[in-house]
């Protein structure tokens, strides 16, 4: 889905990719946050072969040329390993290549963000997928890892917000994650576009995602990934 808005000079553009959910989201905005196109589509298992494509659509469609971003924001998760790693490098090569700064922003934020936001109470979970039987809890700022069986303990006034739980969460948790699946693109601008105010960027090495779990035979790294430097 394409959501269309009136097409911007390109000053100040920044970009946003999140590939932490089963949604791709890839969104365009002005220096203060606020948006100026968004796309978004079921990620599938080819995240590699659709993201840049999708980057150079929602680009030409707001007529903003690639070199005038001055910055990317990306979501760091947490998240699916293939989906974030293809993100994170993605978004990383393209910081790279056009010399940018860029600033992760971690997805349950902006999901937490975005979900406040539609008139959801203040006080959220959120509740996210690990694996076919465990799921994530986000909440005031600790993720706890939950067992097939396990219950959050939350108070009462609290609110879950369940993202790619389908049958797994309550139906009114549920209904939270899609709305807060789609305001996932402008939280991620508007929250990206305060650190960058702010000058809260990130170094390309040190930005790394956050797995919810991993394959199989995969050990967790730690420490920095090598950038290469440019031979000028």
């Amino acid at each position: 889905m394409t959501v269309p808005t009136a097409p911007d000079d390109g000053t100040g553009a920044i970009l946003a990719i999140d590939t932490s959910s089963s949604r791709v989201v890839v969104a365009l905005g002005r220096a203060d946050g606020s948006s100026i196109g968004e796309t978004d589509w079921a990620a599938g298992h080819r995240h590699g072969e659709t993201l840049l494509p999708a980057v150079g659509r929602i680009l030409a469609e707001n007529g903003v040329a690639q070199a005038s971003l001055t910055a990317i924001v990306v979501g760091t998760g947490p998240g699916t390993f293939t989906g974030l790693r293809v993100g994170l490098a993605t978004a990383k090569g393209l910081a790279h290549g056009l010399g940018v700064p860029i600033v992760g922003v971690a997805s349950s934020a902006a999901l937490l963000d975005a979900a406040t936001r539609d008139g959801s109470p203040a006080d959220l979970a959120l509740l996210l997928p690990a694996g076919p039987s465990e799921r994530i809890l986000v909440h005031e700022g600790r993720t706890e890892r939950l067992g097939p069986r396990a219950e959050p303990e939350l108070r009462a006034e609290s609110a879950v917000v369940a993202v790619d739980l389908d049958g797994r969460a309550p139906d009114d948790a549920l209904e939270r994650g899609r709305r807060a699946l789609d305001g996932l693109g402008v939280a991620l601008l508007r929250l990206g576009a305060a650190r960058l105010a702010r000058g809260e960027t990130d170094d390309l090495a040190a930005l790394v995602p956050e797995y919810v779990t991993l394959p199989r035979g995969v050990a967790r790294e730690s420490g920095t990934v090598e950038w290469s430097r440019d031979p000028r």
